[in-house]
């Protein structure tokens, strides 16, 4: 990509001497080196990227030796050249240094349709007349501010209170919707919790049954036992009385 100006944009062609030896463009930018060579400045660093010597002498170049020429500089700067847009119609010239002037205000530049939803690019002086006649131009956004965007039929029809009251309704239905919900869940949790809770009571008094069951049993046996021998000691001696 060239550093310099296209040798096309110049009303007249521009003396030989404006002209960079690297890109063969008008100077743009200008800066010297100390072998007082004169080249673009993008143009010069790109070279000194890759080499490290002048591209006209070889010599070697340093870049903190480089230097700008400004007073070059406003020269080309007075050079006229034509509009960007001469080949669409543009005849005017003007110096280089107020080309961007002239381009924010020059009717064939093209521009981009302001309506939303519109690609268009037209020139600038037809502009107005495509802003009329744009198909997306009748559509805009509701100037209350709701963000509503509209046509002509809907604007003479629209009401943002209306439309915002039917939208809050909604909201509020489905906010209705989503608390009855909430609130069958939330029951259905409360039964669960009262069936394990039933269940937990009945599986407590099972337990308890079983414990009395198994401290019980030993017990009867217990008492059994020394009730048996007692009697045996004592029905010994009453039988032994009648055989003296």
């Amino acid at each position: 990509m060239s550093g310099g100006y296209d040798l096309n944009l110049f009303a007249s062609p521009p003396d030989c001497n404006f002209l960079c030896s690297v890109c063969h463009g008008v100077l743009k930018r200008p800066v010297r080196l100390p072998c007082s060579h004169i080249f673009c400045k993008k143009c010069i660093l790109r070279w000194l990227a890759r080499q490290k010597t002048c591209p006209c002498c070889r010599k070697e170049v340093k870049r903190k030796k480089m230097v700008h020429v400004n007073k070059l500089r406003r020269t080309i700067g007075r050079l006229e050249v034509k509009c960007k847009n001469a080949e669409a119609g543009c005849s005017v010239t003007c110096p280089l240094a107020h080309r961007r002037g002239h381009q924010d205000s020059c009717p064939f530049e093209l521009m981009a349709c302001p309506h939303e939803g519109c690609t268009a690019r037209v020139p600038r002086g037809a502009l107005a007349e495509h802003r009329q006649h744009c198909p997306h131009g009748a559509q805009d956004r509701c100037p209350l501010g709701c963000g509503a965007t509209l046509g002509p039929v809907e604007r003479a029809r629209h009401n943002c209170y209306r439309e915002l009251r039917e939208a809050w309704s909604q909201r509020q239905e489905r906010s209705r919707t989503l608390v009855l919900g909430l609130l069958r869940r939330m029951r259905e949790v409360h039964r669960t919790a009262n069936l394990v809770r039933r269940q937990l009571a009945q599986l407590g008094g099972f337990l308890e049954e079983e414990d009395v069951m198994v401290v019980g049993a030993p017990q009867g046996e217990a008492e059994a036992t020394p009730e048996g021998s007692m009697g045996a000691e004592m029905g010994g001696p009453r039988a032994k009385g009648p055989c003296k």
